[in-house]
């Protein structure tokens, strides 16, 4: 009897098909229609929005705010991981959890959630006037901070998810081998699970970073007329302008400007040093 043996390509068509249907083609369609000017094919749209200092603070700011987020749910979703690492088996369960509830929570109710939050009567105001950090209420709607605040909250599971999932395969053996040869805790997080951690960290720093950039609902609720990002001008092209090939010109600076850093950090993901952490 022979054994039919076949590749895995058949069952990737599918895939390749919807990819390149509702992806690659509509991608080409937005990069063509970037360069369509009066004149016909012209660089004229992309002149238009480099040559605009607003439009490159706009830019600048959607960079910080992803880099400002990274940094906040890596200092958060960290010690989590950490500890769902450390906890038994039912506080796993928990950790678990809670990660995943606010995956099943729509965005939109989770921004427009976090209003009362940041409001002048919300929690963190009464906790700042109660400690008497001030005088009287303070509202961050419509600051960077708030802003940040909401982002990290939202995008949290992205960064604990990656590190649970490294943190699961790592032998506790490793860590007790360094603790009998004298490190402390803190020698043993830096030379022993940081490094195993780092595949990880790079995949959350992407996910997160590209959530973030991209959340228009968040970014124009919390962040107001006043904190401007690439998203919102694109639709204030879109929907307000109506000028659909500048539009286009700034998704496509968009998607280049954040783009190269995600593939940055990709790259660094698949070093075979990590790779073998892995």
């Amino acid at each position: 009897m022979t054994t039919m043996r076949s590749s895995g390509a058949p069952y990737l068509l599918p895939m390749l098909l919807l990819s390149v249907v509702f992806f690659v083609t509509p991608l080409a369609l937005l990069v063509a229609y970037s360069f369509s000017g009066k004149a016909g094919i012209s660089l004229e749209n992309y002149s238009a929005f480099l040559g605009d200092p607003f439009n490159f603070r706009v830019l600048m700011n959607t960079v910080r705010l992803g880099v400002l987020t990274v940094i906040g749910t890596t200092l958060l979703g960290v010690p989590i991981a950490l500890l769902y690492w450390h906890s038994g088996s039912r506080t796993r369960q928990v950790i678990i959890f809670l990660s995943l509830i606010p995956m099943l929570t729509s965005n939109v109710v989770r921004t427009f959630a976090w209003i009362v939050i940041l409001g002048r009567q919300g929690p963190i105001s009464q906790a700042l006037l109660g400690l008497g950090f001030t005088g009287q209420p303070i509202s961050l709607m419509f600051t960077e901070l708030g802003l940040v605040l909401t982002m990290c909250q939202i995008d949290l599971p992205l960064i604990i998810l990656p590190l649970i999932a490294v943190l699961s395969r790592v032998n506790k053996q490793l860590t007790d081998a360094a603790e009998v040869a004298g490190a402390g805790p803190w020698r043993v997080f830096l030379t022993v699970l940081l490094p195993l951690m780092l595949p990880g960290l790079l995949a959350g720093w992407i996910l997160v970073f590209a959530s973030t950039s991209a959340s228009f609902v968040t970014q124009a609720v919390i962040g107001g007329a006043r904190n401007v990002y690439m998203p919102q001008l694109i639709y204030r092209e879109v929907g307000v302008l109506f000028d659909w090939p500048l539009a286009s010109a700034i998704a496509v600076v968009l998607l280049l400007s954040t783009g190269s850093l995600l593939l940055a950090l990709s790259a660094i993901a698949r070093h075979r040093r990590l790779v073998g952490h892995a």
